[in-house]
């Protein structure tokens, strides 16, 4: 296992975790009711999934 000789410096370790970013989620249309949803998923708006009703709307 690897152990570190030398402690990392309060810069260094913070210029590394500033690299750590999100990113926002990817979107798409729903086809039947054009509202924004997660793509492969249920629409939340109407419950639609490739043409079909899967779920109830919320």
């Amino acid at each position: 296992m690897a152990v570190p000789k030398r402690r990392m410096s309060r810069s260094n370790t913070r210029s590394r975790r500033a690299k750590w970013k999100t990113s926002a989620p990817t979107l798409v249309s729903c086809p039947q009711c054009h509202s924004p949803k997660l793509p492969h998923a249920a629409c939340p708006t109407c419950g639609t999934y490739r043409g079909r009703q899967v779920i109830t709307p919320a």
